[in-house]
């Protein structure tokens, strides 16, 4: 099976530095976009297993075309105001969750969890 990476899209340079330093430990490879179809390309081209998106970057519409146009890919999305209603709205556009962006432990956690998900399913 080959390696996946984890691509991120991040409005918030301090919290992408966290992000990257983070995730590098867990997965093999973490890519930072720098837009929406940057995100789009790098998923593609590196077999993305995970996206982390910051929806004041990616609107919720997009992050349901993603979710259509990845259906194998986790999505995490952030927020610095994140709440119940926004998590909610995450999941109903595709993502697996929404966490808020001061919080890189629990956007951490989201990927990590979702990518044993993926793989359970992958078996």
């Amino acid at each position: 099976m080959q390696a996946r990476n984890v691509v991120l899209l991040q409005s918030n340079p301090r919290l992408t530095q966290a992000l990257v330093a983070s995730l590098s430990n867990s997965f093999p490879s973490v890519r930072q976009a720098q837009s929406v179809e940057e995100l789009r390309t790098c998923a593609a081209k590196r077999r993305a297993e995970v996206l982390i998106v910051d929806v004041e970057m990616v609107s919720l519409p997009e992050v349901a075309n993603l979710s259509r146009e990845f259906p194998e890919v986790s999505i995490v999305c952030n927020h610095r105001l994140a709440d119940d209603s926004l998590w909610l709205a995450a999941l109903n556009a595709g993502a697996d969750d929404c966490c808020a962006s001061q919080d890189p432990r629990s956007i951490l956690q989201a990927a990590l969890r979702n990518r044993l998900h993926a793989h359970s399913m992958a078996a």
